[in-house]
């Protein structure tokens, strides 16, 4: 009988296991339109149609910590739906919806006027305003339908579990009240109404109103969360006054904290605008172990909250705006590292997380995510973090309460993730429900040959090298410095230069131009693809001086770079595909790595031209970048096409205008300092920064094309 062995698209073979989560079913509601309205605060967020309704049945609804509360939510007069006006978010927690009335019996179409207004702070929130047009008193019927269907955001993306038999119903006049109750799993959603219903049609609540020429009417609408956890600093207050801003709000005192960028460009200034307030929305305050710690999520909708990767790299770029979120990072991690090994989770001792759930399917034990260990990556990703903020900071005291973590974290490189002794990282997983890729390119089929074959595990894949050379050579730093460990300091010098050795003689391919394999498979193969990989590289450093010119111009080739940005799969490997998730499309925080890259060998011209197509296409999409875009050409549509299902907000894609300014400044801190070396591009103008925090104080600088000043200026 043939041996069939694990592949990331099959990475346990002969288990029986679900379909697995992978990255390319990170998919925006496609029911509830292109123009869906989303508001969230911490791990809570709203999504619904145009017109504020969440159709039941649909992907939508109100989801909290993981758990959908509403899946319905449905507002008609007289039976017939709401013809929608305008709606608008006014802040990320925020939307506005001007609506009217369809054509009915009796009654002109737009012959009532209808306003909701909505927003999540310690609850979700909504005020359902309407107001006759008619010069003749007219009877109508409003009716909200409301359903809850308790279905895990893992079911949500998939197919959900009908649980009714399990849900309750104690419906009054004044409130909906919904309990969900199986074993080892418990939720609640009531919905109160400020105005008694009339009438309670099943699970829904139904007002029979008379109104006269130009006479108004509201009903304000709540759905208690449970108290304080996760959520930010609330906005709490009369719902009118939270939409016009007449209440304190703590969101915008946090904004009003950060460095501020001001610059010639329009463009770049309002994008640096709306990163931070993308950044503040996708803030998570969560109690990790006994404390509570502010650090990024991931994105909305699926991934708002504590994730390995995602995380880390947000927050390592998000340090030129302060390093709050970065220490928040750090100590969250820190405190869920991995201790034990449990094949279940992919859990190992000294390794950092992939991903926490709080559903039912993670709490009951059907799922891994409690937290799931499966990523080969942010082990690394954490020591590097753990360098650029005490870079940063000069915070010595933070770096030795970390001490053990990062002696583990490098214990886990040098042992469990390095399976066969070769001095390579190779993941592969042991779980049923285990990711078969745990790289940056997560999805089944995300690292395969230059002919589309899908190679054997475990794989150690360049990115994930390049990240542990460097972790290596930072962590020596520490060690020399706030650590106090010289030996320490030397045997991880000689530990990356062997590393450097080894991986310039093993991945390096020296036909089709000469490049670096994605990857190593199970058999020690070169997986022979080209990449935007070796972006990664060179923001590592381990790539020889003499091979970085061949590296740039494959990845400023026509085959790699569509014009917006450089693409996850060369046009030259057999599954390149513009809208495949990691088979051609561009992702921005790849591009920003690549970016800081090309700026640490010297090549600005070619960063610039990176970072003024984001730019752009940040534009294009009201000065936000989605989290991909489709691979097409620039010169064949003229337009940026967003990846189709990208999360929006998504925290490493707003976070990459940060790595962009910084690669134009070439801002570093260096031995306690701020150095600046500007290649500012015409486009652009001034660059200047107010309230940049280094060192614990406060800095100004500006720069104009190559030269710039710095100064330190009043606390």
């Amino acid at each position: 009988m043939a041996v069939v062995r694990p592949t990331p698209a099959d990475p346990t073979p002969g288990v029986l296991a679900p379909a697995r989560e992978s990255g390319d079913q990170r998919s925006i509601p496609p029911e509830l339109g292109a123009e869906s309205i989303a508001v969230l605060n911490g791990p809570t967020f709203m999504y619904s149609e145009p017109s504020g309704d969440v159709p039941a049945g649909s992907i939508g609804g109100l989801v909290h910590l993981d758990t959908r509360l509403l899946s319905g939510w449905v507002l008609t007069v007289n039976g017939q739906r709401l013809l929608v006006l305008r709606s608008e978010i006014l802040q990320h927690y925020s939307a506005q919806f001007a609506l009217a009335s369809p054509e009915l019996p009796g009654l002109p179409a737009n012959g009532l006027g209808f306003r909701r207004l909505r927003y999540i702070g310690d609850g979700f929130h909504e005020r359902v305003e309407l107001v006759s047009y008619q010069p003749e008193p007219v009877r109508i019927e409003l009716r909200l339908a409301a359903a809850a269907d308790f279905a895990d955001l893992f079911e949500v993306k998939s197919g959900v579990r009908d649980r009714s038999a399990q849900i309750t119903r104690r419906h009054t006049p004044d409130q909906l009240c919904f309990t969900y109750a199986a074993e080892g799993f418990s939720a609640e959603t009531r919905v109160c109404s400020s105005r008694p219903a009339d009438r309670v049609e099943g699970d829904e609540l139904v007002w029979e109103l008379e109104l006269h020429q130009r006479e108004e009417w509201f009903v304000d609408l709540d759905v208690p969360l449970p108290p304080g956890l996760g959520v930010v600093e609330s906005v709490r207050g009369d719902i009118a006054d939270v939409i016009h801003g007449w209440v304190p709000d703590p969101f915008r005192h946090w904004m009003a904290e950060r460095a501020r960028l001001h610059s010639d460009s329009q463009a770049l200034e309002r994008t640096m605008l709306r990163t931070g307030q993308d950044i503040a929305a996708l803030r998570l305050e969560l109690e990790v172990k006994g404390q509570r710690i502010m650090l990024p999520g991931a994105g909305l909708p699926w991934f708002l909250s504590v994730f390995g990767r995602d995380t880390l790299l947000t927050a390592y770029h998000t340090l030129v705006a302060g390093p709050s979120l970065a220490r928040g990072a750090l100590l969250a991690l820190a405190r869920l590292q991995g201790d034990c090994c449990d094949d279940f989770t992919d859990e190992e001792p000294g390794k950092i997380l992939h991903e926490v759930r709080s559903g039912e399917l993670t709490r009951t034990g059907l799922k891994p995510y409690g937290p799931y260990y499966g990523t080969a990556d942010a082990t690394q990703l954490w020591l590097i973090l753990l360098s650029e903020y005490w870079r940063w900071t000069r915070d010595d005291d933070l770096v030795r309460s970390l001490r053990d973590n990062a002696m583990a974290a490098l214990h886990w490189m040098d042992h469990y993730g390095d399976r066969d002794g070769d001095g390579y990282v190779e993941y592969a997983t042991r779980s049923p429900e285990g990711l078969g890729n745990q790289c940056w390119r997560d999805s089944p089929n995300g690292v395969v040959f230059h002919d589309g074959r899908i190679p054997v595990l475990p794989i150690a894949t360049s990115d994930i090298q390049g990240y542990g050379y460097d972790a290596k050579l930072r962590l020596a730093e520490l060690a020399d410095g706030p650590l106090d460990d010289p030996a320490l300091a030397r045997r991880l010098r000689a530990d990356a230069a062997r590393l450097y050795d080894r991986f310039n003689r093993d991945f390096w391919i020296e036909e089709r131009g000469g490049f670096y394999a994605v990857g190593l498979d199970g058999d020690k193969n070169r997986i022979d693809s080209k990449t935007s990989n070796m972006g990664h590289l060179l923001w590592s450093g381990i790539v020889p001086p003499e091979r970085a010119d061949r590296v740039v111009r494959q990845l400023m080739a026509e085959d790699s770079f569509s014009g917006w940005g450089i693409r996850t799969l060369s046009r030259e490997d057999a599954l390149f595909d513009s809208l495949g998730y990691h088979h051609g499309t561009v992702w921005p925080h790849d591009n920003s790595l690549a970016v800081l890259g090309l700026t640490r060998y010297g090549y600005r011209a070619e960063a610039n031209r990176i970072s003024l197509a984001l730019i752009e296409v940040a534009e294009q999409f009201n000065y936000r970048l989605p989290e991909a875009l489709s691979g097409y050409p620039r010169e064949r549509l003229l337009f940026a096409v967003p990846y189709p299902t990208a999360c929006s907000p998504q925290a490493w894609a707003s976070a990459t205008p940060l790595a962009l300014a910084r690669a134009m400044l070439n801002l570093n801190p260096v031995d306690g300092r701020l150095v600046l070396d500007p290649d500012v591009p015409p486009e652009i103008g001034r660059i200047a920064v107010d309230r940049l925090r280094a060192f614990g104080q406060s800095w100004d600088l500006e720069a104009v094309g190559r030269k710039g000043y710095v100064r330190l200026s009043a606390d």
